[in-house]
């Protein structure tokens, strides 16, 4: 599934607002709810399951780029939360730069095999240098949205 596909304003976080990874992390939990996505009871198991995941293994990659899931229960549908954070947080990365653009998934426990697609997507699609230059050129969810949808060639 193609990250334009997935993002809609509402799931947009520009400024993420965070001073480590653990805040940033936090805060993707809540995105949601805004969006209507799941209920705020909801959160406190998003972030939980998000911080067991990142415990286990960073999910900091390289260029700036970091992709923190977790699987779960209670929900239907993958949701998928882009937070843009120009200075950077500090992730864990594998070259130890900053994160500066956050993508974070829940994924239903019963559909794995969509998280292990739209995770190999999504990496592939921020490998390309201009993509991740446009995304943080961005300064407003409207942006985030029609960035995606260009890039990936999606009419919106």
């Amino acid at each position: 599934m193609k990250l334009s596909e997935l993002i809609q304003k509402d799931l947009v976080e520009v400024p993420l607002r965070a001073t480590d990874k653990w805040q940033a992390l936090a805060a993707l939990a809540r995105v949601p709810v805004r969006a209507g996505r799941y209920p705020e009871s909801m959160v406190s198991t998003v972030e939980q399951a998000l911080v067991v995941r990142e415990r286990s293994m960073t999910t900091g990659m390289e260029h700036g780029i970091a992709i923190p899931h977790a699987a779960i229960d209670g929900i239907d549908d993958l949701v998928a939360v882009l937070g843009l954070n120009p200075a950077g947080i500090p992730f864990e990365t594998l070259d130890g730069e900053p994160a500066r653009i956050v993508i974070g998934l829940v994924i239903p426990r019963s559909k794995k095999l969509l998280h292990i697609k739209t995770l190999a997507e999504i990496a592939k699609l921020l490998s390309r240098a201009e993509v991740r230059e446009r995304l943080l050129s961005c300064t407003t969810q409207e942006q985030v949205v029609q960035a995606l949808a260009e890039l990936q060639g999606v009419p919106r």
